[in-house]
């Protein structure tokens, strides 16, 4: 059976006025207007938190670097444990609404938004520990490859200038990405919204009226944009994988990292959507949105790149005890039974063990578990970060060196400020923007009409 022309499905989605609005457009924005104590309460624990990693970071500045608690020879610490571990949250978001859209998944349609909302939330979070990381954020500027009257230029074998260039292409990328879906449901949001919301959304939907002709310049600009997004997926994580691999430090020399970070990166930001999502489904009552469905396809890629991240973990131990090579086994030895052995076992069974309880139908579909063993992903993947980037610098060639690093509580408190800072935007956004796209679902239940209720 044919699908309906454009001309009727722009029509149908087209934005019309409150008095003949539909369910989807009621329901979705419905989430948008008010809020309950819960809500205020997290966005206060979430800006308190933030201020808390401000007022300890000014200290920092004012100190120096040595409240972190940095000591030879372990100076990358948690700032970077965590500048990765953003990144790889990043990634869902760019999986989610590109690629997939490249492949047709429909039921990308129900959590593309929060995803790429996500996207560029922890994109801006793992910017700024490029710049906490090294301390005097001051001179950020002699990262910024731009001419200058004193003919400086950046050094270009620095891993610092190759996160800022992966870190700024992919935020710019992310960004109109999110914007550009964005524009169709801003246009719905004007014709229901007034005072200052309506001028906002009025200036954002760019003059939207759901013509065939705008539909058309929308899908192609979309489709041409998934494609440059598709390879940000493989090349930023990579480009962050390289800042450990083109070292010569055991543990990270390795020609796996580039996959094995890609594979990890989505795997974590899956498990970040579900974290999310659950309660945001809960609490505004979007069960007829976002169904088990789709949390049962989210499970199936969660358990498909645990396999691949097992396969990673089991591959670098088979390949540090097959090469001979002291050092590298030392390095991993020392992982699975030295002084971060709990940190080790902890990724070892968050990240690759107890995912694999995913291969049950009913546990795929079953929500509180799905958002225990979200939570337990998320932090199974920080201690990935945590065990790669800590055992080996603190266990290099050198016995005589060899030290042992523990994470200060400033630190950990500026860690937390930046789960702060993500989730106080993303609570922001869900009472500014709609958090489903509403004319993506709408088109899929027009589809769906036509095709006499299949999906």
């Amino acid at each position: 059976m044919t699908p309906p022309p454009a001309e009727s499905v722009a029509a149908m989605i087209r934005p019309t006025p409150v008095t003949g609005d539909s369910k989807a457009n009621r329901d979705i924005l419905r989430v948008m207007e008010g809020g309950s104590l819960g809500y205020f309460a997290l966005v206060a624990l979430s800006v308190g938190a933030m201020l808390a990693a401000g007022g300890v970071w000014i200290w920092q500045v004012y100190e120096g670097l040595g409240i972190a608690g940095y000591a030879h020879p372990v100076f990358w610490g948690a700032y970077i444990v965590t500048f990765v571990f953003w990144v790889g949250i990043a990634h869902a978001g760019t999986l989610i609404s590109a690629i997939l859209y490249l492949f047709r998944a429909k039921w990308r349609n129900a959590i593309n938004r929060s995803a790429e909302a996500m996207t560029v939330f922890a994109v801006l979070t793992a910017a700024q520990f490029l710049g906490i990381h090294v301390g005097r954020m001051w001179k950020s500027y002699f990262i910024l490859p731009y001419p200058n009257q004193r003919g400086l230029w950046v050094n270009f074998k620095s891993p610092l200038l190759w996160d800022t260039f992966a870190i700024t292409t992919y935020a710019t990328i992310s960004i109109v990405f999110f914007y550009v879906g964005l524009v169709p449901d801003l246009a719905i949001a004007r014709d229901r919204a007034t005072g200052w919301r309506k001028v906002l959304y009025s200036i954002l939907s760019l003059g939207w009226q759901g013509t065939s002709k705008q539909w058309k310049a929308h899908n192609r600009t979309v489709l041409h944009l998934s494609g440059l997004a598709t390879p940000l997926v493989l090349s930023v994580h990579s480009v962050v994988s390289w800042d450990f691999a083109m070292s010569i430090v055991p543990g990270w020399h390795a020609t796996i990292f580039a996959p094995y970070f890609v594979a990890g990166a989505i795997f974590s930001g899956f498990a970040m959507v579900l974290t999310m999502m659950i309660p945001v489904r809960r609490i505004f009552g979007l069960e007829e949105y976002i169904t088990n469905y789709h949390f049962e396809n989210m499970s199936r890629f969660l358990l498909l790149t645990s396999i691949i991240v097992g396969y990673a973990y089991l591959a670098e131990y088979f390949i540090a005890w097959y090469g001979m090579v002291e050092p590298e086994q030392t390095s991993f030895w020392k992982r699975a039974f030295g002084p971060y052995w709990i940190s080790t076992w902890v990724m070892i069974l968050c990240n690759g063990v107890f995912p694999q309880l995913l291969w049950f139908k009913k546990l795929r579909t079953n929500i509180p578990f799905l958002f225990v063993l979200s939570m337990l992903i998320n932090v199974g993947m920080w201690f990935e970060r945590y065990v790669i980037i800590i055992t080996g610098l603190s266990r290099e060639y050198d016995p005589a060196v060899w030290g042992i690093y523990t994470p200060s509580w400033p630190e950990l408190v500026i860690v937390a400020g930046s789960f702060g800072f993500f989730c106080q935007f993303f609570l922001l956004f869900l009472k500014v923007f709609p958090v489903v796209a509403i004319a993506e679902v709408k088109e899929l239940e027009i589809h769906a009409k036509a095709h006499g209720g299949s999906h």
